[in-house]
């Protein structure tokens, strides 16, 4: 312990952080800009290649900052997991997907745990920052380190503080957000607050992994289920003839006692539509059922279909059927002004439109071909930004509120706009202009 202090201290201790993604990447660079020599770790070769070049592929990190860390000599990316016994903190950011079933896949976390106790030495602290339901670190991972034979705390340290990105947000960085850290004993929880508090702001110490571990669950469940909620007030007022959006927005004016969520076309990123059901399926061990986060998952998971289902009634007011109809979706991103699209429901939404026989394309600046994900493979292409190219479609579908499609003249030819984001009604105000029809969803 004194020596690992020592080397905090002096910030001559070497980080690891495995997994260069959304979550890994920017802790890496924060550490490395805290003064610390840092190792990027990715099984991704194209990562690796494009990080030793100083470039960035992820929007929201720019490659300017990337390049700098790269000419000071103290962050490097390398895809040899044996440099991990170069390292003296190991910090694993890797997916925690859901199964097909809808249970936890832990396999990304037993593989790297079994990577790093293959090189695994006295004196290192192992973090998991990946999300997990509670007793992952010390029911799963503590077992697969000691098969390299040593024990924690004796030989090595072991935590985890749940990671809390949000890619686009220009009030918080990974530096400035308050890291929650708890260790599976004392010793441990000493060592990560120490190494946490040498590279951002505010640690928040807590007793035990497994509050840290419950701690991120909570965040994201109150998340899912007031989601869960105003997305279900929307379908009971549209019944009524009520807008829900005008609702959230008078109620937002009370100052105490409330607090705005929004309607959407379907949970996006890789927290808010998974991690709730970590808890779900661990409860169920301990023959507790979890009817809010199952009920708030029932309705969220919807949504995509309501949405096509608006469509396919607006079109039909138009006298055209859902087959044969040209249809255009604006984004691919989960939120607005970011080149992530983890669980994105526009890739639903996509989906169903094609197969209602919808002649379907997207529009978004950010992803000029959509990508292959786990669950789809459209083969599409971006189509242009701009008012001809918008013309030409029976109907244009608002899945993802971009700035880049905030510009009134974008619309002034299209028929119909079926707006699951509420951006195009208040553009119209406040800016003027015409529009066609516009239908909320």
């Amino acid at each position: 312990m004194s020596s690992f202090m020592e080397r905090i201290e002096s910030k001559s201790a070497v980080v690891g952080v495995i997994g260069q993604g959304y979550v890994g990447l920017p802790l890496a660079l924060v550490f490395c800009e805290a003064g610390f020599r840092v190792i990027g770790f990715d099984v991704d070769t194209k990562k690796v290649d494009a990080l030793t070049k100083g470039e960035s592929y992820i929007r929201t990190i720019g490659p300017t900052r990337v390049a700098a860390a790269t000419k000071t000599g103290r962050f490097s990316a390398t895809s040899d997991f044996d440099r991990l016994r170069e390292c003296d903190a190991i910090l694993i950011c890797v997916p925690t997907p859901l199964g097909k079933h809808r249970e936890p896949d832990n396999s990304y976390i037993h593989a790297t745990a079994h990577d790093i106790a293959k090189r695994l030495r006295r004196g290192q602290l192992v973090v998991l920052e990946s999300t997990t339901y509670p007793g992952t670190t010390d029911e799963e991972v503590l077992p697969i380190l000691e098969k390299s034979g040593l024990k924690s705390p004796a030989d090595f340290f072991l935590a985890f503080s749940p990671e809390r990105e949000d890619p686009g947000n220009a009030n918080f960085s990974t530096r400035t957000i308050p890291k929650v850290v708890g260790g599976i004993n004392a010793e441990s929880t000493e060592a990560a607050v120490a190494l946490y508090r040498a590279g951002l702001d505010r640690v928040v110490q807590v007793s035990h992994s497994r509050v840290a571990e419950s701690t991120k669950l909570l965040e994201n469940i109150f998340r899912s289920i007031n989601i869960a909620l105003v997305n279900e007030l929307k379908l009971t007022f549209l019944a009524m003839g009520i807008d829900v959006w005008e609702v959230i927005a008078a109620a937002s004016t009370k100052p105490f006692g409330y607090m705005p969520f929004y309607p959407g076309p379907g949970l996006g990123g890789h927290c808010i539509p998974l991690d709730p059901f970590y808890l779900s399926w661990k409860a169920a061990e301990h023959g507790i059922w979890t009817r809010f986060i199952e009920l708030a998952g029932e309705i969220n998971t919807q949504m995509p279909r309501f949405v096509i289902s608006r469509l396919a009634e607006a079109l039909n007011q138009d006298g055209k059927a859902m087959n044969g109809a040209k249809v255009l979706v604006l984004g691919l991103s989960y939120k607005a002004n970011i080149d992530d699209c983890r669980e994105s429901p526009s890739f639903e939404l996509l989906e169903l439109l094609k197969e209602g026989g919808a002649l379907v394309q997207y529009c978004d600046p950010y992803f000029p071909v959509a990508p292959h994900t786990r669950k789809y493979d459209l083969g599409l292409k971006s189509v242009p930004c701009t008012p001809e190219t918008f013309a030409g479609f029976d109907a244009v579908l608002v899945a993802t509120a971009h700035d880049e499609f905030k510009n009134p003249e974008l619309y002034r030819n299209v028929k119909l706009v079926v707006d699951s984001r509420n951006m195009i009604a208040p553009l119209f105000q406040d800016r003027g202009g015409s529009l066609g029809r516009l239908v909320k969803a």
